[in-house]
């Protein structure tokens, strides 16, 4: 095959325009195909895959190039990224902390997926520059360029582009996996100091994370050391193991889950019982079994069966409060917008001293509401309770941090005469906070139901609503004046 060369930026723009264009097709039906076409149809479909990919991570590397650090707070003054709380380096020298935050306003996807998807563009662009042209080409796919951009990232130019020029020719015909380690192999051959700043840097970006996965039931991972996950992972096996052993009737698989919460929650070496506190929202013919309408226990689905088993365990059926904990009440509208929250305690007076104004008649009067704004910058509890029931986790497009890890942010600034109200507060994690505060071109606007308009530097505008707030209802369509009967 010819590789084309350019000798100036519009040459270059011009030979990749030309070498790696979307390939002419017809459309036909699927049912029209016999399983040749089909086979070469869906080849043809991974190719155009490998170009989009490609022509994305450029749009995105563009976008960086538009936004340097220069107006980022500078370190040591008031704003100015902590490196200590995630990672200890920039994550793209030169380039403002909030571009990852704006590519995934773009894409509307989560700010990890934007910084994963840009980390490879850097990868591709600085690194693999034959495997970036021959994903532009759609000669290699989008899977084997990403693991050999994982694999190497961390390598030097000159090592990853030794070991691209050893792997790239036959790496179609690799799997995945042997594509990844083969990559290690070589680079470890190369340079054994590469292999340990990997491992270094997977170290300083481990996590633990929480994400849904089948109805009630969600999955707790951990990074750490291959040597420690796997001691972990023993200490679990062998007393799920002396659990089965003693009778336990459950899978195995079971036990090892319980097992694992157990040593999480339940006190060990002399240290004291922590308290969770889970804010947990239902319909009231949910809890009475009239319907199947379920809530959610700290942001995670469940069904209202669950719903009502999760509420009996923790005494709440009878408007107690759990031993440890507190019973909060959310009242809201029809159409899921909330009115008031309320304690058990604070519930059962209002019921029994009722209005102020007629104590003696039924005037239905209301006795509850929003709490009414204040003064001064810092939210008073009610309206920290009110709002984070609301929100229940940060308001900015796709961010899913729950609330125990959220500011209460003020929507228009308080020095700008924002009111300290409940509808000009939301949650926002402390990330999307500073980027409220300190990154310019961002604008936020919030509805009086909690509804939140946020708009990048680049003008897209994207809505988040409380949870269980529905959209309003469409306004009704004018009527068709071609439909109107003729004037005689």
């Amino acid at each position: 095959m010819q590789t084309l060369a350019g000798t100036s930026l519009v040459e270059g723009v011009l030979v990749d325009w030309v070498s790696a264009p979307p390939e002419a097709h017809l459309d036909l039906p699927v049912d029209w195909l016999d399983d040749g076409q089909v086979a070469a149809e869906l080849a043809r479909i991974e190719r155009d895959r490998a170009r989009q990919t490609a022509r994305e991570a450029q749009l995105i590397l563009r976008l960086a190039e538009l936004r340097p650090d220069t107006d980022d707070p500078a370190p040591g003054t008031p704003g100015a990224r902590r490196r200590s709380w995630r990672r200890t380096d920039p994550e793209f020298a030169g380039v403002s902390e909030f571009f990852p935050d704006e590519v995934a306003h773009a894409i509307n996807l989560g700010r990890g997926t934007a910084a994963f998807r840009a980390r490879r563009a850097f990868t591709w662009r600085d690194n693999l520059p034959a495997t970036f042209a021959a994903l532009r080409r759609g000669e290699v796919d989008e899977r084997r360029a990403g693991v050999l951009a994982d694999a190497l990232q961390c390598a030097t130019p000159e090592l990853a582009q030794a070991v691209e020029a050893a792997l790239l020719p036959e790496a179609g015909e690799m799997s995945l996996a042997r594509l990844r380690n083969r990559a290690l192999e070589l680079l470890a051959e190369l340079d054994a100091t590469a292999v340990e700043e990997r491992r270094a840097e997977a170290q300083r970006a481990a996590d633990v994370r929480t994400y849904p996965t089948a109805d009630g039931m969600a999955a707790l991972t951990a990074e750490m050391g291959a040597e420690e996950a796997a001691a972990c992972y023993a200490v679990i096996d062998e007393l799920a193991a002396m659990a089965k052993a003693d009778g336990d009737e459950r899978a195995i698989g079971q036990i090892r889950s319980a097992i694992h919460s157990m040593l999480i929650l339940r006190p060990a070496h002399g240290l004291g019982g922590m308290s969770v506190q889970l804010t947990v929202n239902a319909a009231l013919d949910g809890l009475e079994g009239a319907s199947d309408r379920g809530g959610d226990v700290a942001g995670f689905p469940i069904t209202a069966a669950h719903l009502r088993e999760l509420l009996r365990r923790v005494e709440a059926i009878g408007l107690t409060a759990p031993v440890g904990g507190s019973l909060t009440f959310a009242l809201t509208d029809e159409r899921g917008q909330l009115l008031a929250t309320v304690t058990a305690a604070e519930l059962s007076r209002l019921a029994r001293g009722g209005c102020r104004q007629h104590p003696d008649a039924g005037c239905g009067c209301a006795v509850l509401g929003m709490p009414d704004p204040v003064d001064e910058y810092e939210p008073r509890a009610a309206q920290r309770r009110f709002v984070t029931t609301r929100d229940r986790r940060c308001r900015m497009p796709n961010c899913g941090q729950r609330v125990g890890w959220a500011d209460l942010d003020h929507v228009l600034a308080h020095a700008d005469d924002g009111q300290t109200s409940c509808t000009n507060l939301c949650c926002a994690c402390r990330s999307h906070h500073r980027l409220k505060t300190f990154a310019r071109g961002w604008d936020f606007r919030m509805d009086p139901d909690g509804t939140l308009h946020v708009t990048s530097p680049s003008g897209i505008t994207r809505t988040t609503r409380p949870p269980g707030l529905r959209p309003p209802e469409p306004a009704p369509s004018p009527p068709d004046p071609a439909a109107d009967p003729p004037p005689f």
